[in-house]
């Protein structure tokens, strides 16, 4: 928001064209292409011999051309196109594929790419003649894969505007083209600026009054360094990577399993931010942190929580291991945009049509992963977790589980052979063979079912472990039943391509975590430092925070975005300091006053908080575990799967995050997508947000708590109706609104004060922030 008077403007409709254009490609190809090469291309592309009732699904022209039925998808219509009624089963006549059906979750995305008008490539670049080696030397000459520089500040005019070396890389733009910085903000405004950044809550009135009456040159300083030092500082800022890593507490598979460990990854990330873990750090205990050497079982403990990071990755499957590719293609996609800023899972079926990442690098990250054992939440086939990992001493460990899971692997291996042996006697088709397997798979399956509900219980982390150590082989057109050549385990070739040196005895992750935080690794630095400046000033340097390869903006500010990365490393990557380095800059502290441009709304977290702050009804006290139902009684499945809202009045980042399903106010207030890295969250304004402030049961009662506090904390009207605007506004009320007030309050009626408490609360000025 401040930022437009300070940044050369790029024209914020094309910007915003260039990335709904940019993510409806991105969604065609992370879950739209990906299904079509491992489900249809057999039958329905230009390799295919015969090709399938004259369709072809390898190109956009193709599909809305058609075959013998005519064209497969009318852009913006699925209920008008035939493939969405295909893959649906309504059709009669078709029904695709023939042999399983997709998913809902499948389904659904392809309902959505039609609404989109269904984006592809062009088909030239899916049909045409193989691409020209890439030439590495030329593509690190692009401004993100050069390496970190440290530019001097520029000498600007105006000596005695700018406080920080920041303040000059600003201002020198600005006087080329002839504008003069915004006036300073008043100091009201900026405390509650600054107290909703770091920690999404409104000041307190005597946090403001104590602001405003301190002259001292160092006040706003005191004011930052108390705020980095709270523990709601990480709440807050903990729930800006909990975004990027799309977290949730369930599986997201078609029953929508619950984890409840989940949650410890995200206490991990919260405590992170108050500790200020080194970002370094951070990075590397979320790839490798059961691999990294640990001072103590404490620290052993919270570094396998922190592997959280990639055994949050989706799930796909009924059964563990079941459609593991598309839960390491999340992993990679993941890694790729939250980490260096580069959509990797575009190279997952072809070469990236972008940037320089070919397929096989793409397999040689694939191979890292494959490499390492995801824990099994459950699934509609399997209702009981696997291969979580303990946080225990291995020792006591083994002494509590080895029983059981010497049992287990007996059963688990007769539930096994019995698959085979059906799988077999299903090509003879002797029915009384086939009932007599059936009817054994059907007890075995019982009985170890049985043994896992007697499973001990110990305390366990939804983590990470090493798995069997081996290469991928590079998946055709990304599907996984049709492989081509082994690719080694290495980093991306542009960046280097180092050989991973872990990767002959184990994984590979913790020398790819290494590589990531590699002070030689251009984008890591310059990512984080991107996202830390989008989320002061509402937008990034780089106005596509997740993307900064050739589909991405390129910064409007490059030296300051260098100068910043590079301070940001040569301070020990913390991220504290990067705060106060922006935050006692006059950019900063400027009025966003002027120039015509938005304020910014609360986002959904922050909203419900301040909420709940105001009203005197906000329990401060950490989150913790859920109330999910009990192990025996997890008997979800695609026809019903988990679905809860838990109330609590802790803060929002504490509340229960589902994949198939967001919490209500999530949903409604544009909270994060928990399927899909948010690198920027969308901010609409809706009829239904207005008529929740107004009429939710939610408003009333805060409404109603509020209301309650301001009589109780001040004695007559005039106080109250005071008191209450510096609670919700930061700010005495004008004797205008304490005349306005009265004279509601004279109004006929009961419930006058919550009635006014109400309409605070849905005021822009309480719902906005300058």
């Amino acid at each position: 928001m401040r930022l437009l008077l300070l940044l050369l403007p790029l024209g914020a409709t094309a910007a915003a064209a260039q990335e709904s254009d940019r993510e409806r490609l991105d969604f065609f190809e992370q879950k739209i292409r990906p299904i079509l090469a491992d489900r249809c291309y057999k039958c329905h592309s230009a390799e295919s011999r015969p090709i399938k009732g004259g369709l072809l699904l390898d190109s956009r022209d193709a599909v809305l051309r058609g075959g013998e039925g005519g064209p497969a998808v009318v852009p913006g219509d699925p209920e008008r196109s035939p493939l969405i009624r295909a893959i649906r089963y309504t059709d009669t006549e078709v029904q695709m594929p023939p042999k399983a059906r997709l998913t809902p979750e499948q389904v659904a995305d392809f309902e959505r790419w039609v609404r989109m008008g269904a984006p592809a490539p062009a088909a030239k670049a899916d049909t045409g003649p193989a691409k020209a080696p890439i030439d590495y030397a030329a593509a690190r000459r692009f401004w993100s894969f050069r390496p970190v520089a440290a530019p001097p500040p520029p000498t600007v005019t105006s000596k005695n505007w700018p406080r920080t070396d920041i303040d000059r890389f600003i201002l020198a733009k600005l006087e080329e083209q002839g504008r003069a910085p915004a006036a300073d903000a008043d100091r009201r405004t900026l405390l509650r600026r600054a107290t909703f950044d770091l920690l999404g809550l409104p000041p307190t009135p005597e946090e403001v009054e104590q602001f405003v009456n301190d002259p001292s040159p160092e006040a706003f300083s005191r004011v930052v360094d108390r705020l980095l030092a709270s523990p709601h500082y990480g709440e807050r800022w903990g729930r800006h990577w909990l975004d990027v890593v799309r977290y949730a507490d369930t599986a997201g598979d078609n029953a929508d399993f619950p984890v409840p460990q989940a949650h410890k990854y995200r206490d991990y990330v919260i405590d992170s931010f108050n500790r200020d873990t080194p970002y370094d750090e951070f990075v590397r205990e979320q790839v490798a942190g059961d691999l990294m050497d640990s001072a103590g079982e404490e620290e052993r403990c919270r570094r396998i929580v922190a592997t959280g990071f990639i055994a949050i990755a989706r799930r796909f499957g009924l059964e563990p291991d079941a459609e593991i590719h598309l839960t390491i293609d999340d992993t990679i996609d993941t890694l790729g945009r939250s980490v260096l800023g580069m959509t990797l899972g575009c190279a997952r079926c072809h070469d990236h049509k972008f940037d320089p990442v070919p397929t096989e690098d793409y397999y040689a990250l694939y191979g890292v992963f494959k490499s390492s054992r995801y824990p099994f939440p459950g699934g509609e086939r399997m209702k009981y977790q696997k291969d979580f990992v303990p946080l225990i001493p291995r020792e006591k460990a083994d002494e509590v589980l080895k029983p059981f899971e010497e049992k287990y692997a007996v059963l688990d291996a007769e539930v096994r052979a019995l698959k085979e042996s059906l799988a077999a006697a299903e090509k003879d088709a002797v029915k009384a063979r086939l009932d007599e397997l059936k009817k054994a798979l059907g007890e075995a399956s019982k009985k170890r079912a049985e043994l896992v509900k007697r499973r001990p219980e110990i305390d366990d982390a939804y983590a990470l472990a090493e798995g069997t150590p081996s290469n991928a082989r590079v998946h055709l057109k990304g599907s996984p039943t049709s492989l081509g050549a082994e690719v080694p385990r290495r980093f991306l070739q542009v960046l280097g391509g180092q050989p991973l040196a872990d990767a002959a005895g184990g994984s590979g992750r913790l020398g790819l975590a290494r590589w990531l935080t590699d002070p030689a690794n251009p984008l890591t630095a310059r990512v984080m430092v991107n996202r830390i400046w989008q989320h002061h000033f509402g937008q990034g340097i780089v106005q596509t925070p997740s993307v900064f390869g050739k589909q991405g903006l390129p910064p409007t500010h490059p030296e300051l975005l260098d100068h910043l990365a590079s301070e940001f490393m040569k301070n020990g990557w913390s991220i504290k300091a990067l705060h106060r380095r922006i935050m006692l800059s006059r950019t900063y502290q400027v009025s966003a006053a002027g120039d015509g441009f938005p304020r910014r709304r609360l986002d959904a977290e922050s909203l419900r908080d301040a909420m709940l702050a105001v009203s005197g009804s906000l329990d401060r006290t950490p989150g913790g575990a859920h109330a999910f139902p009990p192990r025996d009684q997890r008997d979800f499945s695609q026809a019903s799967p988990f679905y809860a809202v838990y109330e609590t009045h802790r803060r929002s980042v504490y509340l229960m995050q589902q994949r198939l399903k967001k919490h209500p106010f999530l949903a409604l207030f544009d909270g994060p997508d928990t399927n899909a890295s948010t690198a920027a969250r969308t901010q609409t304004l809706t009829p239904l947000q207005a008529l929740f402030m107004m009429n939710s049961t939610f408003t009333r009662e805060q409404a109603g708590k509020f209301a309650a506090r301001i009589r109780r904390e001040a004695g007559d009207d005039r106080a109250r109706i005071d008191l209450a605007h510096r609670l919700a506004f930061g700010r005495p009320a004008t004797t205008e609104e304490i005349e306005a007030g009265e004279a509601f309050l004279r109004g006929p009626g009961d419930g006058r004060w919550t009635g006014y408490a109400r309409v605070l609360l849905c005021s822009n000025e309480f719902m906005f922030v300058d």
